[in-house]
């Protein structure tokens, strides 16, 4: 495996600006944790037959790599600009890009990437290749948003983190707590609600519900899980957000004044499927911030 330091912070890198503020936030995030900061390009040579008077594939793979290891400078330069002392390693692989990412997150503390991306990792956040990656991936994963599409993610804001009872929901705990305390800030956790489903089924008589009956009994579910949580991080303001609406929109819309967005891969209920079809593609395209994807076997 290319010499992958344990417990690095991982960024994919691909000479886009969204790739250097990914690196730059991934850095804060090393920096926080006392780890390194591995940044990687992938690229890949198509397999493709041309005439004799082309460059031999030995001459293009030569200047991807030159390319590559180009923005992996410029990346770097970034990350020294503001963490100047921070330990970077950088490495340029010839491989498929979601393969390499998910043999580097084994040992990753967690993959960050940017939300526009160029070279190897075009339209690495749309369909099937996120959806990939978020399933088959040892680590959290990170989506480096903006408020605007050419904005580095916002320092400033709440973490706000999507539950909904299931294993993934207290693994998405877990990661948004430990964030929240790392950065200083505040947690909320939302929790959300509608007519039509409740959790793994749809109600059988959606028409003759309590709203006030459900968001009481929504609330005191919500905080029975977030009791243990609340106990080993007294420290971390945390406030919780029972809503009625559609799961994604209601995390978008706390997303707006969010530092960051945490969701688990697999749940029930209203977050069931978080990272599957149009689902995924509405947080990881409109987010206006950062996203992190936690998935159940990452629990530690």
């Amino acid at each position: 495996m290319s010499g992958v330091a344990e417990g690095a912070v991982v960024v994919g890198v691909d000479g886009s600006g969204s790739a250097r503020h990914a690196a730059v936030w991934a850095a804060g995030e090393a920096v926080r944790r006392g780890l390194l900061l591995r940044l990687v390009h992938i690229y890949g040579i198509p397999q493709v037959r041309v005439p004799a008077v082309l460059p031999s594939s030995e001459t293009v793979r030569v200047a991807f790599e030159t390319r590559g290891r180009k923005w992996l400078t410029e990346a770097q330069d970034a990350v020294s600009e503001r963490y100047p002392d921070l330990v970077v390693e950088t490495a340029a692989r010839e491989w498929s890009p979601v393969a390499a990412l998910i043999e580097e997150s084994v040992s990753a503390n967690m993959v960050v990437l940017g939300s526009r991306g160029l070279g190897g990792f075009t339209g690495l956040l749309i369909g099937s290749t996120a959806v990939a990656l978020a399933q088959h991936g040892h680590c959290p994963i990170v989506v480096a948003r903006g408020r605007r599409p050419d904005d580095a993610p916002p320092e400033t804001g709440p973490v706000v983190v999507g539950t909904d009872g299931s294993a993934a929901g207290d693994v998405a705990l877990a990661f948004a707590f430990d964030e929240a305390m790392l950065q200083s800030a505040a947690l909320t956790v939302v929790r959300a609600w509608n007519e039509i489903f409740d959790h793994e089924s749809m109600r059988s008589h959606p028409l003759a519900i309590r709203p006030d009956e459900v968001e009481a009994a929504e609330r005191a579910a919500v905080e029975e899980q977030l009791a243990p949580w609340r106990e080993k991080f007294p420290e971390v303001p945390t406030t919780v957000e029972i809503v009625r609406d559609r799961p994604v929109r209601a995390l978008l819309r706390f997303g707006e004044r969010a530092r960051l967005l945490v969701v688990g891969c697999r749940g029930r209920g209203g977050f069931e499927g978080m990272l599957l079809g149009s689902t995924s593609q509405a947080l990881v395209a409109h987010s206006s911030c950062p996203v992190a994807v936690v998935r159940p076997a990452v629990a530690s």
